[in-house]
């Protein structure tokens, strides 16, 4: 048995922030400026991601970064990294990127609560693999802060006379954000309190009280992955809904890097569907 070859890097994108706003205690949405955005304008799902590239600044790294030549003349720690975030919008030559913000934890946001005009953004060609099918008679999301930004996009996509509901998980009310849903689709912030994100079963909890409706649905559901996978059991053994209806997967894990999170994928603990 031989290893499959490893998928070519998607192309990168030199962009130039623009302009931030802090949307919630923990959010930041941050707008940055680029000259071909045409493959994200392109783009037919509504959770296209890019791999957000981090060069530490003193090594006068120029994107966009070849990394399988770097690693070949960097020490390991000094290896620009990557961050995986899912596209809020893109308008012209515009896209606009919403962090999740805890104080000086992780890579990304502490950037983002610090980016200025004239920064510089570098960000993959978009991936992704949904988006709402007009056809499906009923939709339902769900997620933390880390699925909202793919979450919003879904629900500005339905049709208006789109029928379902939305499960949102944030700390409290001070973190929910304005978002455009069509009137048949309930909202439901579910809230943690001052539990770590991750760290409590809420969200699964309110979700399990939820009865799908009649007729064929479609399930987007994204966030910490052990909530992820008690969501599986309840949309395939609870709910009896076929895998073409459903898009599943952990955005992260709780008590785990970023970098551990994305090693963990290929072992059976990193393993939804």
């Amino acid at each position: 048995m031989t290893d499959r070859p490893a998928r070519p890097p998607r192309p990168q994108h030199v962009l130039h922030v623009v302009g931030t706003e802090r949307l919630s205690p923990h959010l930041v949405r941050v707008r940055a400026r680029g000259t071909d955005l045409s493959a994200f304008r392109e783009s037919p799902h509504t959770d296209a991601y890019v791999k957000i590239t981090f060069a530490k600044p003193e090594l006068g790294l120029e994107p966009p970064y070849d990394l399988a030549a770097l690693r070949e003349t960097l020490a390991p720690g000094d290896l620009p990294v990557t961050r995986t975030y899912t596209v809020r919008a893109v308008s012209g030559d515009e896209l606009t990127i919403d962090f999740v913000v805890h104080g000086d934890e992780g890579l990304a946001g502490p950037w983002a609560a610090a980016a200025q005009p004239g920064d510089r953004l570098v960000v993959s060609s978009p991936g992704g693999g949904y988006a709402p099918d007009p056809a499906a008679d009923w939709h339902f999301f769900a997620g933390d802060e880390s699925a909202l930004p793919a979450i919003a996009a879904s629900l500005e996509a339905l049709t208006p006379d789109a029928v379902g509901a939305a499960f949102l998980e944030v700390q409290s009310a001070g973190d929910q954000v304005p978002l455009s849903a069509p009137p048949g689709v309930v909202v439901t912030w579910v809230y943690r309190g001052e539990a770590p994100a991750g760290a409590t079963p809420v969200l699964v909890e309110a979700v399990a009280g939820w009865h799908p409706l009649d007729g064929r649905g479609q399930v987007f559901a994204h966030g910490e992955r052990e909530a992820m996978k008690a969501l599986r059991d309840i949309v395939f053994t609870r709910w009896g809904l076929e895998r073409a209806q459903v898009s599943l997967s952990g955005y992260w894990a709780y008590g785990r890097t970023e970098d551990r999170f994305q090693a963990e994928k290929r072992e059976p603990i990193g393993k939804i569907l």
